[in-house]
Parts: C-alpha cells; sequence; structure tokens
C-alpha cells in the first residue's frame, strides 16, 4: 500500500501520484482534505485508470468531476490480478461507504430452511446466519414471511416437527401441532423412525423440485389405505395430497428452464435507482426483494449494475447463474471473481429472448413499480418533514428525528428505546436500545431512566463525530412526557453543551385521548395541531413505533432474566455446558453443591473446567 502526502487537490494532486505506480491491477482510493474516503476503485492497470482522472481535458461526468475537485491524497493496494482487485474494490466499498461510490444500503442476510440431521428425527425450521449446525440447507428465501409460508406448507404436507429437542425428549402426549394436522407426533411413537425418516426425504426432494414422485407415492399409499378400508388414513394422505397441490398452484412463477438463478432487474428514474431481485431454487421461485442502492444520478446501468453484483454477494454465496437486466463493465470478470469465491462455475446472462428473458422482465416490471411507489412515499415523507419544521418553528426541515421513551415494570428490567424517523421513514437500522445500568435509580424514577439514556447517547455523539458531518446527529428530538420531563431534559442536553438540538415534549392531552396531543418546547406555551393535521397523525405513528420498539426491548430483557441461571456467570460456561450441566444434575442449585468427581462427571466437563465451577460457587457461595 502506497500512500504520498501533499497539500494539492484536485488534478494536480492526482498527477502527483503518475510517477510513484506502476501498471499493475490493484485498487485506489482517493481522499478528500480531512483524509475521509470520496471514492473506492479497482483498475487493470493503475497507471492507466490514474491517469484518465489526471486530465483536465478528459470528459468526465459531473459527479467524477466534483471527486477530483475535492480529492487531495490517495491510497493504492495492489493485486496479483483484476479479479482479486474486483473482490478487494466491492469489500472496500461497503466498509468505508464511499460518498461518490454506488452503495448498496440495505444488506441483511437472508434465511434459510434447515433440515437438521442432529437428531433420529430430523426437525426441520427457518435459519439465518453461519451454517453451522449439521443438516441440509435450502434458500436463499427473500425474507421470513416466504420461509414462514414454506414451512407452513412443509408441515401440512409431510408432518414434521418443529419443536426443540427439549421439547421433543419431554412430551408424554401429542401437542397441539398434531392435533391440526401439521404434526405426525413421533415424541411419542405415533410413527415410526423409517416412516419419518421417509417424510424427511421426501420434504427434501420437494425443496430440491421434485415433487411429481412424491404426490404419485402419496396417491398409490391412499389408494392402498382405502382398499384395507383404513379410511382415517386414506382421509389423511387425501388432506396431505390437497395440501401438496395447492402449493404446487400457488408458487407463483416457477420456471422451467431455470433451475438456479438469482434474477436482477435494474429500473433508474429521477437520479433513484431500484434492484428488484429475484431468487429461482429447484426450478421454485423462492420470493423476491427490492433494493435502492445509493447512486448521484449521472451513473450509467452498467456501473450501478456491477457495483450492485459485487457488494451484494461481497457476504453471500452466489447461485450457478446470475440473469441482469443490464451487462457489466465486466462480465467475465464478474463471473471469473464470483467462480473463484464459491467454488463452482458461475454464468453471468444477459439474456434476449425466451424464459429466462421473461423474468428479467418480470423483475424490470417489479423494480419499475417498487421505485414509482418509493418515490411517491418520499415526496409524502417530504411533505410531513416539512409540515414538522412548520408546526414546530424549526429552521429547517428535519433530516433525522430521534424519538424516546422507556419501558419498565415499577422499575424492573428497565430499557430505553431510540428510533429514527428521515426522509426515508423509520431507519430501522438506526434505533437503538439503552439497558438502564444505574444502581442508585429510585424504581419508576423516569426522568432519571431518560437522563441515563441521553447523556450516553449524546456523549457518545460527541465522541464520535463532534463536528456533525456524518448524519448521526438529530434535528429534532421527541420526548414522551410534558413539561416536567422537557424541562428535565433540557438540563441534561444544556449540561452536555448541546443546548442546539431542538426538542419537543408529546404529552398525551386531556382525558389521554390519541388526538388531543399537546406539545411542550422550552420557553413557548403549550401547543396542539387540529385534529385531522397529516402532521399529527405522523407524530401519533413515531410515538406508537418507538412505544412498540420499547415494549418489545423490554420483554425480551424480561424473558431473558427469567430464564438466567448462576450458571450464566461462570467464566467458561456457555449454552452447551449449561445444558449438559442442567440435564446431569436438574438445577443450578445442584450444580453449586456438587463435589469435584461429581462435576467431572459430566459429559464435556473436564478436569480444568470442574474447577472452575466448583471453586466459582465455593468462593461466591
Amino acid at each position: 500500500m502506497s500512500e504520498t502526502p501533499t497539500t494539492l487537490t484536485g488534478y494536480e494532486c492526482i498527477q502527483s501520484y503518475l510517477n510513484t505506480i506502476d501498471n499493475s491491477p490493484g485498487v485506489y482510493r482517493m481522499l478528500d482534505s480531512e483524509s475521509r474516503v470520496l471514492y473506492v476503485g479497482k483498475a487493470r492497470s493503475l497507471i492507466a485508470r490514474v491517469t484518465s482522472y489526471s486530465r483536465p481535458s478528459a470528459q468526465h461526468s459531473s459527479r467524477i468531476t466534483r471527486m477530483i475537485r475535492e480529492t487531495a491524497s490517495m491510497m493504492f493496494l495492489t493485486t496479483r490480478t483484476e479479479t482479486e482487485a474486483l473482490l478487494l474494490e466491492q469489500n472496500l466499498i461497503k466498509q468505508l461507504k464511499p460518498r461518490y461510490n454506488v452503495l448498496l444500503r440495505d444488506d441483511k442476510s437472508f434465511p434459510n430452511i434447515l433440515v437438521a440431521k442432529d437428531h433420529d428425527f430430523p426437525m426441520i425450521k427457518k435459519h439465518r446466519g453461519a451454517k453451522k449446525q449439521k443438516g441440509d440447507y435450502y434458500g436463499p428465501f427473500a425474507g421470513a414471511g416466504a420461509v414462514n409460508r414454506t414451512l407452513n406448507q412443509l408441515q401440512r404436507v409431510f408432518l414434521l416437527r418443529n419443536c426443540s429437542d427439549s421439547d421433543f425428549e419431554t412430551r408424554t402426549r401429542p401437542c397441539l401441532q398434531y392435533q391440526i394436522k401439521r404434526c405426525s407426533a413421533p415424541c411419542v411413537g405415533h410413527i415410526t423412525p423409517e416412516e419419518y425418516a421417509q417424510s424427511v426425504k421426501n420434504a427434501e426432494r420437494y425443496l430440491q423440485g421434485r415433487t411429481k414422485g412424491i404426490q404419485e407415492a402419496l396417491a398409490k399409499d391412499m389408494a392402498e389405505a382405502s382398499e384395507a378400508m383404513e379410511f382415517e388414513r386414506a382421509a389423511a394422505l387425501r388432506d396431505r395430497i390437497k395440501a401438496l397441490t395447492q402449493v404446487q398452484t400457488t408458487q407463483g412463477i416457477n420456471p422451467k428452464g431455470v433451475a438456479e438463478a438469482d434474477i436482477f432487474g435494474l429500473h433508474i428514474d429521477g437520479g433513484q435507482a431500484c434492484v428488484q431481485v429475484f431468487f429461482i431454487r429447484a426450478n421454485q421461485n423462492w420470493g423476491n426483494h427490492d433494493y435502492y442502492p445509493r447512486i448521484s444520478g449521472d451513473e450509467d446501468a452498467s456501473e450501478i449494475m456491477e457495483a450492485f453484483v459485487g457488494q451484494f454477494y461481497s457476504t453471500r454465496e452466489p447461485p450457478r447463474s446470475l440473469i441482469l437486466s443490464h451487462g457489466l463493465d465486466n462480465d467475465d470478470l464478474m463471473a471469473q471473481a464470483l467462480a473463484e469465491k464459491v467454488g463452482h462455475k458461475v454464468e453471468v446472462l444477459i439474456p434476449q429472448r425466451g424464459e429466462k428473458a421473461e423474468l428479467v422482465q418480470g423483475a424490470l416490471r417489479n423494480a419499475r413499480e417498487s421505485l414509482a411507489r418509493k418515490m411517491s412515499e418520499s415526496a409524502t415523507q417530504t411533505r410531513l418533514l416539512k409540515g414538522v419544521a412548520e408546526a414546530f418553528d424549526l429552521p429547517k426541515m428535519p433530516e433525522r428525528i430521534e424519538v424516546y421513551d422507556n419501558s419498565h415494570i415499577q422499575g424492573a428490567h428497565a430499557v430505553g428505546a431510540m428510533i429514527v424517523a428521515g426522509p426515508d421513514g423509520f431507519e430501522k437500522n438506526q434505533y437503538r436500545k439503552f439497558n438502564i445500568k444505574g444502581d442508585d435509580l429510585t424504581p419508576g424514577d423516569d426522568f432519571g431512566m431518560m437522563k441515563e439514556v441521553l447523556t450516553r447517547r449524546f456523549q457518545r455523539l460527541l465522541k464520535e463525530d463532534p463536528e456533525r458531518k456524518t448524519g448521526t446527529w438529530p434535528d429534532l428530538l421527541l420526548i414522551d412526557g410534558g413539561a416536567g420531563q422537557v424541562s428535565a431534559v433540557r438540563e441534561i442536553m444544556d449540561a452536555l453543551g448541546v443546548s442546539d438540538v431542538p426538542m419537543v415534549g408529546v404529552a398525551k392531552g386531556v382525558d389521554r385521548d390519541a388526538g388531543k396531543e399537546e406539545f411542550y418546547r422550552t420557553g413557548k406555551p403549550v401547543m396542539a395541531l387540529r385534529h385531522n393535521d397529516p402532521v399529527l397523525y405522523f407524530i401519533q405513528r413515531m410515538r406508537d413505533e418507538v412505544h412498540r420498539f420499547a415494549i418489545g426491548t423490554h420483554r425480551a430483557k424480561r424473558s431473558k432474566a427469567i430464564g438466567a441461571t448462576p450458571l450464566d456467570d461462570v467464566p467458561g460456561v456457555g449454552a452447551g455446558r449449561k445444558r449438559a450441566l442442567l440435564a446431569h444434575f436438574g438445577s443450578a442449585k445442584a450444580v453449586a453443591r456438587a463435589n469435584m468427581s461429581d462435576l467431572k462427571a459430566v459429559d464435556g466437563i473436564s478436569e480444568a473446567m470442574a474447577q472452575t465451577i466448583y471453586d466459582y460457587f465455593h468462593e461466591n457461595g
């Protein structure tokens, strides 16, 4: 990696690097005068690419011209191949989020279906994250809803269990799932291991797209049951066949000629872009998801698509085919990079006719409609934010509104919650929860809790972004409470030296009815909005959202506390050892009383770990 300090900017700065780089492939970074990364790019030849930026006479887009003008230094990293440069470029873009790059903003992981294989009666469940558990994984699905629908269908047709292993081992009679014909009750022996294994095999064949033989086998079993006058069993098989038929008719577009592919449709309008991604696995449509990458408006479609695809697969496993609405600047390079990453051939296709082209047209249609809805919602959101500015006499339209609330039961399991709303609506990746730590707080002291939350929030902002340049500072605080709450919060903010952040308290008002809210501001009279004002509805939605988030966080903390045991605090005792100890001794209290020889008798507990557990309870007992 190389970097040459310089006081030059713009074209002169870039020209100063030409003698320090060669013809190697690699990645370059452009930085501004405060060393913030403006742009990350890759090049087959660094000298050729940087030279292209160094010529004032070159025809650059307005975006690139602005970027060059702000460049005060550059950094370079050479690679062995251009493929390595492409992969490194996308990783750096995701990590650094440069202002002038196309950026994939929503990068959540997608769920899979896991058929667990670590039990005699395998369970089927939704799985998200690293594939560490033993079993077969099917996916990705576009979202939790698509997985839940498929799991529901699999349970109706194949009667597989979805209970935990501990629930399975302790059942003495069938659960509700058996009563509503969603499980075959292997926990109490209503099905043999061989029959259950066949059901699992059929479920996996279904997930692999091989459904014809399953339906024929079920029909054969139903006929045999009828002939044997086993009418109850025949009726159950009939219901399963009916469920499978219903599944097959409601799956949507199931391409016959595309077994495994991701379909990408890109639509650009008004300086904004939407990429619609459809997931095809086992000749089945497993859902779709829309993305709105950050663009400046003067990139061409191939540049946007290449940046999007590269970032999309930086943390995901690509399928065997990518079917795109627009070609990439480097189709072959992308295919090679993804193939090296995943270990099998990856095709990048831009079809012009046939079934694949029809799939792309469907993705394009959805991208166009999704972007139209997004732009309409953004326009509405902008009007509401302007309305908030007018209602509360703010100096400008707020780009970031932070709303705060607390939740507790008589002071127990207290949490604070913050939600964020802006031009794109609720920004859920910006939500924050705060475990109330103050030991000196009186139970139910809402003022004290709010003081702790806001102190922690703004001390962090002052430390991480004192110049307020990252967009993480709020333009408006909404506090759930009246004059007393606003006065207390104002004192906190003044003490922190951030008294310039506008703040409004929202109180329920007369009879605590929604619609009669009163608004409190420091040094100004209490006010209200007219009953049918859209701004009032917007504030109500924000208040309800923070209340929902706070209650959910509180319930999760309370549930965790209910399931807590003294073993949670023993060094080296994780979930697995905790389960083994509780299964062996029956309770945490019995573990605390156990001697060394008893502890060493537990599976997975070494002599050293037994000593650690023994010492913990006897030194802290």
